[in-house]
């Protein structure tokens, strides 16, 4: 990556595809060294690459620092954006294993990526997830809005809370047509990111997921990543240690999230990513221009 104090010039975007399935899909994600860009440039290239988030990455004295960006905020994390910038950085250093402390919201955490035949495969510890229950009105909400739900949920964090509804069948999940204002509405008077709703897992721990986040500009997520954490580290009080989750199907780009989870003396610990590849290099000015 370049240096985070590198002219403001035309420079390269990489677009990554992150959290494949069977080599397909993806989440596409725009990932690029940072700069002195203005958070409106910041926020511009997402739509300029035609992507739901954008990473900016700075490498300064040997720490990596990384911040994402939809068209409308600035996140403090972002699980599919750090899986597309642990690939591009792998790629870039040119070995087989590839490990590193990222900083991002105020944390620091661990990644890596190893090459595989079908891409590369990152992961990364999101942090701490934090879990309660939903108050009474935020449970009247969520039931309001998901009808098949089969639960009230529960409110789940690394950093930023989202909530986790869960639902019966496959089917019910890629049927819901949910009003995305009211979900809007429900998210910015509770503070929440968005609604994660997935299916119980199987015995193989499978399950699937959408995810709605109207309030930070994506209507509906390919991939999360962190969601996913939180959900991995909710179902492991039940004793669930591997969760794979599907996604994107509704939106005709299949990926995949895998989780895995262990007890140490901090509490539940979780481990996230999937594989990416990288698929497009574009210029990109800091006008945002393409």
């Amino acid at each position: 990556m370049d240096k985070v104090d590198a002219p403001r010039t035309e420079r390269e975007v990489v677009v990554v595809r992150a959290c494949l399935r069977d080599g397909e899909g993806g989440s596409p994600t725009a990932v690029m060294a940072d700069g002195l860009f203005t958070d409106e440039e910041r926020r511009a290239l997402p739509a300029a690459m035609e992507t739901s988030h954008a990473v900016f990455v700075s490498v300064r004295r040997d720490q990596v620092s990384l911040r994402f960006f939809t068209t409308e905020e600035e996140l403090p994390a972002c699980g599919h954006g750090t899986v597309a910038a642990l690939a591009v950085l792998a790629d870039q250093a040119g070995v087989p294993e590839y490990r590193v402390t990222l900083h991002a919201g105020g944390m620091a955490f661990s990644g890596r990526a190893v090459r595989r035949p079908t891409g590369i495969e990152a992961s990364f510890d999101p942090g701490p997830v934090t879990l309660r229950a939903p108050t009474d009105r935020e449970r009247d909400r969520i039931r309001s809005l998901f009808a098949t739900s089969v639960g009230p949920g529960v409110i789940a964090s690394v950093g930023r809370p989202r909530m986790l509804v869960p639902v019966p069948t496959r089917a019910d999940l890629s049927t819901l047509t949910p009003d995305l204002d009211r979900i809007r509405e429900t998210c910015d008077l509770f503070g929440l990111l968005g609604a994660y709703v997935y299916t119980v897992p199987d015995g193989g721990g499978r399950a699937a997921a959408r995810m709605f986040a109207p309030s930070i500009g994506v209507p509906e997520d390919i991939a999360n990543a962190n969601s996913t954490a939180c959900l991995a580290a909710y179902l492991s009080r039940e004793g669930l240690t591997r969760l794979t989750v599907d996604m994107g199907d509704s939106l005709s780009s299949p990926s995949t999230v895998i989780a895995t989870t262990r007890t140490d003396s901090s509490g539940i610990r979780v481990s996230v990513g999937g594989i990416a590849t990288l698929v497009t290099r574009l210029a990109w000015g800091p006008q945002g221009g393409r």
